[in-house]
C-alpha cells in the first residue's frame, strides 16, 4: 500500500510515446494514393505531453480497505463541487464529496451570470448572441460554442439559487453595472453587467463555508483527505475512483456519475513549463491556489479523456520584484520549482501608468488588459517592466476608470486613503521605490548609464505625448495619459502573477467528458477550471468574473442532470 502511496504523491515520470507522429509509408496501388490518417490534434498534444502525463498508478484490489457507494461522486470540495454538492442535497441526490486537503478550497468571490433579475435592476439586458461571440473571438474560435451556452443560459438560474442562501449569512449581493463598450488600448472591448458579488467580500464565511454548512444542515459531510490515485475506468465507461485516505486505500462507487472538479494545474510547474512556456516568460508570482496541481486532469487522460490543445492562463500584471529580478522558475536547493516574488501581486501594478523595460524604453500601450501586457514584456529583456508614475497618481486614478479587480486601487482612492498608506496596506512597500527626483528615482531601480539616460528621453517624451492629448506612439486614450512631473516619484519593477488555468478536458454542454473521436465517456464529468472548451490562449478580462460564473453553472449543471432536474 505505501508504494500505491508513493506513486500518487510523486511525480510520474512517463517514456516519450516512440514513433509519435510517425506515419507508415505506403506502395501506391494501382493509379490511385492511398490516404493516410491524420492524428486527432487534441490526442496528438497528449502524446506531445506524455513527459508530464506519466503512468496511470495500478491498484491491487488487496490492497481496498473499504468500498463506498453513492450515486454521485463528486471529487474536489471548491467552486464547481461545493455548488454540485449543494444542489445535490437540495435535489435528494445521494452525493459523497472527496476533497483531498482538510476544509473546502479557496472561493473565488466574484461570479459572472447574465441577465439575472438582479442585474436587470441596475443595467439594460445583455445580448446574449453577441456576448456569446464574443467570447469566441477572444478564444480564436477554439471552443464549443454549446458549451458557453450552457453557462449563458443556465447561469442566472444559479445566481438565483445562490443568493437566498448567501442573504441568510449575512452575505448582501452587489452588482456592478457596466458600459457595454469600454475604451481600452486603443479600441473597445465588449464590457456587460454580468458580476455578482457577495459582500463583505473575501471575508470568512465565503461561499464554499456557506455551501459547506448548507449540506451539513441536510445530514452530509465532506469527505476530507480523499486524495486521488485514479478513476475506475473499463473502456469508455466510468463508475467511480479510488483514494488515498488516512485509513487506506478506499474505493468509492458512483452508480449515476463522477465529478472531477478539481481545479487547473498552475500549482505544478512541470505542467505549465510543458503546455504554457509562455507563462514563466512573463511571470514573477504566484495567486493559484497549491491544490490546482493537475491531477485531476491527468487522471481525467488516464480514463480517456483529451485535453484542448492550447493553453489559457489567468495573469494579472502585478507581481511586483525587486530590481533586477527576471521572471520564471526559481529552482531551490531540494528541486523546488516556484516563481521569485515574496508578494503575490501588488494592485496598482494595473494601473495604466508609463511602463518601460530595462533598456529604459517604453515597449507597449500601457491601457492593454492584463494578460496582453504580460505576453508583451515576454520578449523584453528579463521579461519585466518598470512601472513609474508621480506625487499626481490619485487624481490619475481616479481619471483612469479601469475596471475588474483592477478597481480595486480606484476603489480606496475614492475612499480618501493616502496614497501611500494604500501602498502599504498593498504589501508594495519593500518593492516600491519612492524619491524627490527621477535622478534619484532611476537610480533605486537600478537604472545605469545607457538605461537611465534612455530613461529620462522616454520619460520627457512620454510628458510631450500627455502635454499634446495624443499617443502617436501606442495610440493610449488620452484619459489614460498622465505627466510625470510631480515629486515624489514612484517606481516599481513588475512581472504577471499567475491566478489560475482554464484549459482542462474536453466537455460537451452537458460537461460529460468526451474522447478524441468525441465519444461520451460514460459517467464522467468534468467542470471548472480542469475542464476545457470555454477558453482559449487567454482570459477575457472584460467580460469579468465569467469563469467562476461559468465553474458555478457547470458544477449545479451536473448535479441537476443527474437527479433528473433538467428538461
Amino acid at each position: 500500500m505505501s508504494e500505491t502511496k508513493l506513486s500518487r504523491r510523486g511525480f510520474l515520470q512517463g517514456s516519450l510515446m516512440a514513433g509519435a507522429g510517425m506515419l507508415a509509408a505506403g506502395a501506391l496501388s494501382g493509379c490511385a494514393p492511398k490516404a493516410q490518417a491524420v492524428p486527432h490534434p487534441e490526442a496528438a498534444a497528449e502524446q506531445a505531453h506524455s513527459y508530464w502525463l506519466g503512468e496511470e498508478p495500478v491498484v491491487a484490489e488487496s490492497d481496498i480497505v473499504d468500498t463506498r457507494t453513492t450515486e454521485f461522486l463528486i471529487i474536489g470540495a471548491g467552486n464547481a463541487g461545493m455548488v454540485a454538492a449543494a444542489t445535490a442535497s437540495d435535489l435528494g441526490l445521494d452525493f459523497i464529496v472527496a476533497e483531498k486537503e482538510g476544509c473546502v478550497g479557496d472561493t473565488r468571490e466574484y461570479l459572472g451570470a447574465i441577465n439575472t433579475k438582479y442585474s436587470l435592476e441596475v443595467a439594460d439586458p445583455v445580448d446574449e448572441m453577441k456576448l456569446l461571440n464574443e467570447l469566441t473571438r477572444y478564444a480564436s474560435g477554439r471552443v464549443d460554442q454549446r458549451v458557453i451556452k450552457t453557462w449563458l443560459n443556465e447561469g442566472k438560474e444559479l445566481v438565483e439559487w445562490l443568493t437566498p442562501l448567501m442573504e441568510a449569512q449575512g452575505k448582501e449581493l452587489v452588482v456592478t453595472p457596466m458600459k457595454a463598450d469600454h475604451p481600452a488600448g486603443g479600441t473597445y472591448y465588449f464590457a456587460p453587467t454580468i458580476e455578482h458579488a457577495y459582500y463583505p467580500t473575501y471575508e470568512y464565511p465565503m461561499r464554499n463555508d456557506i455551501l459547506e454548512w448548507h449540506i451539513q444542515e441536510a445530514g452530509h459531510e465532506v469527505s476530507y483527505h480523499y486524495d486521488l490515485v485514479k478513476l475506475d475506468h473499463d473502456g469508455n465507461k466510468v463508475t467511480g475512483a479510488v483514494f488515498n485516505t488516512p485509513e487506506g486505500l478506499v474505493r468509492v462507487n458512483a452508480t449515476k456519475g463522477t465529478l472531477l472538479a478539481t481545479g487547473g494545474y498552475a500549482a505544478n510547474p512541470e505542467m505549465v513549463q510543458a503546455i504554457q512556456p509562455f507563462v514563466p516568460a512573463c511571470c514573477t508570482a504566484a495567486s493559484y491556489s497549491l491544490r490546482c496541481d493537475g491531477y485531476g486532469l491527468r487522471a481525467g487522460l488516464w480514463a480517456g479523456g483529451v485535453k484542448d490543445v492550447n493553453g489559457a492562463p489567468v495573469i494579472f500584471d502585478r507581481g511586483a520584484v525587486l530590481p533586477g529580478v527576471d521572471c520564471g522558475y526559481v529552482t531551490d536547493s531540494d528541486g523546488t520549482q516556484h516563481f521569485p516574488a515574496t508578494h503575490y501581486q501588488v494592485n496598482i501594478g494595473s494601473q495604466p501608468f508609463l511602463k518601460v523595460n530595462r533598456k529604459g524604453e517604453r515597449f507597449v500601450n500601457e491601457s492593454l488588459p492584463y494578460d496582453t501586457l504580460c505576453n508583451a514584456a515576454s520578449i523584453q529583456p528579463g521579461g519585466v517592466w518598470c512601472q513609474i508614475f508621480d506625487g499626481n497618481a490619485v487624481e490619475d486614478i481616479l481619471r483612469f476608470g479601469t475596471t475588474g479587480c483592477a478597481a480595486y486601487t480606484t476603489a480606496f482612492m475614492q475612499m480618501g486613503m493616502p496614497l501611500d498608506d494604500f501602498i502599504g496596506m498593498d504589501g508594495g512597500w519593500g518593492m516600491m521605490q519612492k524619491a524627490n527626483s527621477l535622478d534619484e528615482l532611476a537610480a533605486l531601480l537600478g537604472f545605469e548609464g545607457e538605461e537611465k539616460q534612455q530613461l529620462m528621453a522616454t520619460i520627457e517624451h512620454y510628458n510631450q505625448l500627455v502635454e499634446q492629448g495624443e499617443d502617436t506612439d501606442f495610440g493610449k486614450e488620452p484619459h489614460r495619459l498622465s505627466k510625470i512631473i510631480e515629486p515624489p516619484f514612484y517606481g516599481c519593477w513588475f512581472g504577471g502573477a499567475l491566478l489560475t488555468t482554464i484549459d482542462g478536458l474536453r466537455i460537451n454542454q452537458d460537461m460529460q467528458m468526451v474522447t478524441a473521436d468525441n465519444q461520451v465517456i460514460e459517467g464522467l464529468y468534468a467542470a471548472g477550471d480542469v475542464s476545457g472548451c470555454f477558453f482559449s490562449d487567454n482570459y477575457p478580462e472584460y467580460i469579468v468574473a465569467c469563469a467562476c460564473g461559468r465553474t458555478c453553472t457547470e458544477g449545479r449543471h451536473v448535479a441537476r442532470l443527474l437527479a433528473g432536474d433538467l428538461d
